[in-house]
């Protein structure tokens, strides 16, 4: 069963179009991430999906209710569903629990029970409730925020990039946090973030928005090792992209002889690997391999447990022209030095791209 439905969403401002044709569907429970790059239209997207704009054209439903068609469109304070801003925009001449209970209709002792579980499920202790939003952390901030949201029992919960002001290590840990919240409280949420990372660890179901249109979607899994294009590829990680010669299963390629997951001849193609799909030895080890070439690190990136090497590889065609450069992540402990000639090899199979 899906939770939001979206069919053929648009918008224009003025000659600009900021929306066509986004069409997706929310399973659930689940956690969809939405991202894309800086004006991609991931933000107009959620705030239509909020009620604080609404489409030219198209359908917008939510546990089978329509939102939004042709004839009618129901406003924000009326859909039942949880916000939480980038900032958390906590109202800042009220306290936390005052801020949790914003629009709670209890009162009394009732009311003061319902913040206390609240505050409780986000982890604050409860002798903050008195505390001014000032005088607290952007973590705790944003557990505010999340409480507030939680306190109206959305049936959908919109994240819009709420962990981009917070420090490394705190925004992980936000994440976590507010991924286990959601999923124990059985809420479908909706995050949307540029951030290519946290959108793979939080997602279950991934959304890759550009220029106004949602190119692709999936599990982050498969959309991580099958995107349908380069562009999608690069913004989702680092990737090895090279142009090949597909026959019968195999890529010919500046890596040799190499397995792809396409079996259909194609006289040129573009093929993509991962950092972590390359591995390194020494070229008298390599000797050993059936697949693979060879070449010289060039440049060492060392980072703690893993390297990330610049490779430049040995030209088959000319050996006056230098050969491709690609990037092989390594062992940090075992990372051959700049200077080292080594031996390349693939682990798995090549992704081959669809065509432009």
């Amino acid at each position: 069963m899906n939770t939001l439905e979206l069919h053929s969403i648009y918008k224009a401002y003025g000659s600009q179009r900021a929306l066509e044709n986004i069409s997706l569907s929310v399973p659930t429970g689940s956690r969809t991430v939405i991202v894309g790059p800086s004006g991609s239209g991931k933000t107009t997207l959620l705030r239509m999906i909020a009620g604080f704009e609404f489409p030219d054209s198209g359908r917008l439903t939510l546990n089978g209710q329509t939102l939004v068609d042709s004839t009618h469109e129901v406003p924000a304070h009326q859909r039942l569903i949880g916000y939480v801003p980038q900032d958390g925009a906590l109202f800042p001449h009220m306290t936390v629990a005052a801020n949790i209970g914003f629009g709670l209709s209890t009162k009394g002792l009732e009311k003061q029970q319902r913040i206390a579980e609240l505050m409780d499920s986000v982890a604050l202790d409860s002798n903050m409730a008195e505390r001014w939003p000032h005088e607290l952390s952007g973590g705790q901030q944003q557990r505010v925020a999340l409480a507030r949201a939680l306190a109206q029992q959305p049936r959908l919960m919109l994240l819009d990039e709420p962990f981009s002001a917070l420090d490394t290590g705190l925004r992980a840990a936000m994440r976590k946090l507010v991924a286990r919240l959601l999923a124990d409280a059985g809420v479908t949420t909706i995050l949307v973030t540029h951030d290519q990372s946290e959108a793979l660890s939080f997602a279950d179901q991934l959304a890759v928005m550009r220029q106004g249109r949602l190119v692709q979607s999936g599990h982050p899994l498969d959309l991580y090792r099958y995107p349908d294009d380069e562009q999608t590829a690069l913004f989702l990680g680092e990737a090895v992209v090279m142009p090949a010669r597909i026959e019968a299963g195999w890529a010919h390629c500046d890596l040799g002889r190499i397995p792809v997951n396409n079996h259909r001849n194609n006289s040129s193609a573009q093929i993509m690997l991962r950092p972590e799909q390359l591995q390194v030895c020494s070229p008298i080890t390599g000797e050993a391999h059936s697949q693979g070439c060879r070449g010289v690190v060039t440049d060492r990136d060392f980072g703690g447990n893993t390297c990330t090497l610049t490779v430049e590889l040995e030209s088959l065609v000319n050996e006056d022209q230098p050969g491709r450069s690609l990037l092989v992540r390594s062992s940090g402990m075992h990372a051959p030095p700049a200077g080292s000639a080594v031996h390349v090899s693939t682990i798995g199979h090549a992704h081959v791209l669809s065509e432009p």
